[in-house]
């Protein structure tokens, strides 16, 4: 253990500081397809049951009508956020028990492009400026890749505890840089060390094989209709998922959140020749086909396994919230759903996400050279395509070293963040957790990359009939625990007023898209408290 890591975690060890470890909040955002009773993708829309897409607190929609997305309040205990996670899929299951929520990641077979539904936001300018990104992207990268699936993790510690730690260290600077720069700092720790994660919990190692379109690929024939590689963790987060030449080089080691911004600011106003020629709207008709022709549409075009955020105001877009007030939080973008877990994780992931959080917040974090990050990069994309090959090694300061020893390693450090974390507990969860992460580790056929595979040869080498196995057993789990009557009101109540809160924004708007839409172009391209 280092000498900073030490020091802090004496600090915050103490009786007076103790309490400010379970002031964090924790969130989740679960991606999930629909589908039919027979794996299909669902093409009618959004259930209205679950209320407006725009405007509901909890449910709505990511890319497409088919594509639902969960999100969790922020809570202080991860086990809060997934006592509401399981609460919304019992209700999704009360109001559409004709449906199945799709067990996996990567995509079930899906109907040619034209046919997949993109989200609809109804009528109001916002609505339609969420529907025009969409068209956008599909137009950038497919729909097809736009229905890969995942889960979002939110983490932040305590405003409370950066002051402590500020004046214990004597840093100088206002609190907001101090806790902005502590994150940045914690994204520089967590991109040096994710690829751990992408093994311990990488759960896409196959496909359905229509899913790249005939497009050339180098993985292995499984069946029929399944593709894979043997020892790939998650082909979600290689290049044949989320992945886009026009952001290569985008932005450089996250260093300090001025250039990240700045950088950020860049790619939305830097036009992409691809783009350009495709234009911004529909040749006949006019109708808008993406916001802009620059690298990036909008800033959360941008994909990264980690993002700096902030809760936004209402117009606001997400350059002008970090610049203007700083990093509140981070999220976590590069887990997989887990087919084995009903909800796609479960406690004991949550539990070592927080531990694993809390190392890279607390543990130093030198910046970033241009080698370092070509490192970080490639270390990420070898575990995810060979993770669990035997014998890979991974580079650290130029040399090799073998992904397990290096693994080990890593719990044997954040097992400290774990003894902090469980000081303010009574079961161990942490370490427990840590300890279901090093099995793992010591024998790679308990990772659920390798699960999958085992489970697939028991279902004749299918990925369809493995996850949609998985998405029937689901769907009986969350049936069988159906919704009080008083559960139901709440969730019917959230739905009502949703939809009258999306129809008063339809009412209450003025003037033109088309106006609507350059005013939100021009915003934030000059953040001045970011220059």
């Amino acid at each position: 253990m280092n000498d900073l890591l030490h020091q802090r975690l004496a600090l915050l060890s103490t009786d007076a500081h103790r309490a400010l470890l379970s002031q964090g909040r924790r969130g989740i955002e679960r991606e999930t397809l629909r589908v039919d009773a027979n794996g299909a993708l669902a093409l009618t829309p959004h259930p209205i049951a679950l209320g407006a897409a725009l405007t509901h607190p909890t449910i709505t929609t990511d890319y497409s009508e088919s594509l639902l997305e969960f999100i969790t309040p922020a809570e202080h205990d991860i086990a809060e956020a997934l006592t509401g996670l399981d609460t919304a899929h019992r209700y999704f299951y009360t109001v559409s028990p004709d449906e199945l929520l799709w067990s996996e990641s990567m995509p079930c077979h899906l109907p040619d492009e034209a046919t997949i539904p993109i989200a609809w936001y109804g009528s109001s300018h916002i609505g339609m400026l969420k529907h025009v990104y969409r068209r956008g992207l599909a137009l950038r990268y497919g729909k097809a890749m736009q229905c890969i699936a995942g889960i979002h993790y939110n983490f932040s510690l305590s405003e409370a505890l950066w002051p402590v730690l500020q004046n214990a260290e004597n840093t100088p600077g206002t609190a907001t840089d101090y806790q902005s720069e502590s994150y940045i700092a914690l994204i520089r720790n967590f991109r040096r060390y994710s690829w751990l994660l992408m093994y311990l919990f990488g759960a896409s190692p196959a496909l359905a094989s229509d899913f790249l379109r005939g497009k050339p690929h180098q993985l292995d024939v499984l069946s029929d209709d399944t593709l894979y590689l043997p020892h790939a963790t998650s082909l979600r987060m290689s290049d044949l998922g989320y992945q886009n030449n026009a952001q290569a080089g985008l932005v450089p080691p996250y260093n300090d959140l001025t250039s990240y911004m700045q950088n950020l600011v860049r790619a939305v106003k830097q036009p992409f020749p691809a783009y350009v020629a495709l234009g911004t709207r529909r040749d006949g008709d006019g109708e808008w086909i993406q916001i802009s022709t620059n690298v990036l549409q909008i800033e959360n075009e941008f994909y990264s396994t980690i993002r700096p955020k902030r809760v936004i105001n209402s117009g606001e877009r997400p350059v002008e919230a970090l610049c203007a007030r700083g990093v509140q939080y981070i999220e976590v973008r590069c887990l997989d759903i887990d087919p084995f877990e009903a909800m796609g994780l479960n406690l004991d992931t949550g539990r070592f996400m927080d531990a694993f959080l809390m190392f890279c917040a607390l543990d130093d974090s030198p910046l970033t050279s241009a080698e370092e990050g070509h490192e970080n990069t490639a270390n990420f994309a070898d575990t995810v395509k060979r993770g669990r090959l035997p014998g890979l090694t991974l580079q650290r300061d130029g040399a090799a070293v073998p992904l397990q020893d290096w693994g080990l390693e890593l719990l044997d450090r954040i097992e400290a963040a774990a003894t902090l974390l469980d000081a303010r507990r009574d079961d161990g969860a942490h370490h427990a957790s840590l300890d279901k992460q090093r099995a793992k580790l010591r024998d790679p056929d308990c990772t659920p990359s390798a699960r999958v595979l085992d489970a697939l040869r028991a279902h004749d080498n299918s990925f369809m009939k493995f996850s949609l196995a998985q998405s029937r057993a689901h769907a009986a789990h969350f049936k069988a625990r159906p919704l009080t009557p008083a559960q139901c009101d709440d969730f019917a109540r959230l739905a009502r007023n949703s939809i009258d809160e999306q129809a008063r924004i339809e009412q209450d708007q003025s003037g033109s898209f088309d106006d609507f839409i350059e005013a939100y172009r021009a915003r934030s391209l000059t953040p001045t408290s970011c220059d």
